[in-house]
């Protein structure tokens, strides 16, 4: 598996020598951000699965900004931040939602509110989705970290797992090819 994404995966020479890359070098130099191991993978999908929940489009931005501060590896946290989609993001802002409400006791019977973006130009875009997110409520504003925290806290264990469960297996396998010889 290990070769697999290492045959995909872009070596750090060449992100670092990139030439929108240069004056951020230093910070792209930590090991962990490039190596596949167990720690820095499962890290990787944790935040590629919290930054996924961003709206906008500052998912990738900010899931390389977490990565190179908790020194994850890079390539996974920006690769997991596309399970959003424009399929899946409605659901999962629904599922928000309704988190939200469990955790927050809000009465049912409430209708979500549909965005208006009148007259939405680049210098007013972030204003005008913060309002339309407070007319959401607090069922959506504590709905939405809480669903990001959990995906990323089962995104974390699942890995770690899943990796342990694979090495012991490969471990059984080499045992059990070393009787049979």
């Amino acid at each position: 598996m290990r070769k697999l994404f290492r045959k995909y995966l872009p070596h750090h020479e060449t992100v670092v020598s990139h030439p929108w890359l240069k004056p951020y070098g230093h910070w792209l130099q930590h090991p962990n951000l490039w190596h596949l191991h167990r720690r820095s993978v499962a890290g990787g999908v944790a935040i590629g699965l919290f930054c996924g929940l961003i709206p906008g489009p500052l998912q990738m931005i900010s899931a390389a900004i977490l990565a190179i501060l908790f020194r994850v590896n890079l390539p996974v946290a920006a690769f997991t931040t596309l399970y959003t989609n424009p399929l899946t993001i409605v659901p999962l802002y629904a599922l928000a939602y309704e988190f939200g409400k469990w955790v927050s006791g809000a009465h049912k019977g409430v209708v979500m509110a549909q965005p208006s973006f009148s007259e939405l130009h680049w210098h007013n875009l972030m204003s005008e989705l913060w309002d339309w997110l407070e007319m959401l409520g607090e069922p959506f504003l504590i709905g939405l970290p809480l669903l990001a925290l959990s995906l990323a806290f089962i995104g974390y264990i699942a890995v770690r797992v899943t990796w342990r469960v694979v090495v012991i297996w490969k471990w059984y396998r080499r045992k059990q090819r070393r009787k049979a010889s």
